[in-house]
């Protein structure tokens, strides 16, 4: 049961153009910078660090907008995003995952055919993404289109560049961004993993992250984290490459263990109460 073609009953086409209305604002170049700063006006009632303004002027880098550049010369990730930008035409999922090679590497597993294509999920995960480069997918047409009722939101441990503070504003913004242009979604937020075969920084970095997002996520309404790192780390410190095959990426087993706390979330997400069933025919 895959995702599923778009089918244009009455109420299902008011619906689609409702939320076209609200998807259509595409940013481009500068302008990318300008629709973070207005996002910056709508998060000053959080901590300092989760707003994508930190201070005065200056702006949280991890949560400005940029393309990835094409240092290799063969348009690879502007292709991907483009693809996706496609699929928003020709599809109406239930459910968008979105996010870095975590994501992207899911779709490649059982567990996704099992629990996650029967939900109509579809799969935007880029390998290498950083928060700034999902913000800008995401403005840039990933969101036209489609009306997901749940967005699965999994990026922030390539953002090698920023603090953990920097990296949850980052998480933030796109959550922000995601209700903002989606007033009826509801946004799964999944915590960093633990990284690494032993204890290092970046594992403590991934961990203050989700530490962070634990306190910030609960004031944006619509919004959950989920933390899926539980049982990765053995009492030595160590993590098994039975797990992250690399220390970092899953493997069918890693998947799975973080498949199946998610795919219950989900399933009671999708549930919709009679007040959101006459809402969608509004």
């Amino acid at each position: 049961m895959g995702i599923k073609k778009r089918k244009w009953s009455v109420e299902k086409k008011n619906s689609a153009v409702q939320c076209r209305k609200k998807s259509r604002r595409v940013a481009h170049g500068p302008r990318s910078r300008l629709l973070g700063k207005k996002y910056a006006d709508s998060l000053v009632e959080l901590p300092p660090y989760a707003a994508i303004r930190m201070s005065g002027d200056e702006m949280n880098p991890a949560a400005v907008a940029v393309p990835v550049e094409d240092v290799q010369g063969d348009q690879r990730w502007m292709s991907q995003h483009m693809r996706f930008v496609q699929e928003c035409k020709d599809a109406e999922p239930e459910v968008l995952f979105v996010g870095d090679s975590m994501v992207q590497l899911m779709q490649q597993y059982e567990v996704w055919r099992e629990l996650f294509s029967p939900l109509h999920a579809l799969n935007f995960g880029i390998g290498g993404d950083t928060t700034c480069n999902v913000l800008w997918r995401l403005q840039n047409g990933e969101l036209e289109n489609i009306c997901p009722k749940v967005v699965v939101v999994w990026v922030g441990t390539n953002n090698h560049e920023h603090t953990a503070e920097q990296v949850a504003g980052g998480i933030l913004a796109i959550a922000q961004l995601l209700t903002s242009r989606l007033p009826r979604v509801k946004v799964v937020v999944l915590g960093l993993l633990p990284r690494g075969e032993r204890p290092n920084p970046l594992r403590e970095k991934n961990a203050t992250v989700n530490g962070l997002l634990r306190t910030w996520l609960p004031r944006l309404g619509g919004v959950q984290f989920l933390d899926v790192g539980g049982g990765f780390v053995h009492s030595d410190g160590t993590i098994s490459p039975r797990d992250m095959f690399d220390f970092l990426h899953l493997t069918a087993s890693g998947y799975r263990a973080v498949a199946k706390p998610l795919s219950d979330l989900l399933l009671q997400l999708l549930e919709e109460t009679p007040e959101e069933r006459r809402a969608s025919l509004v």
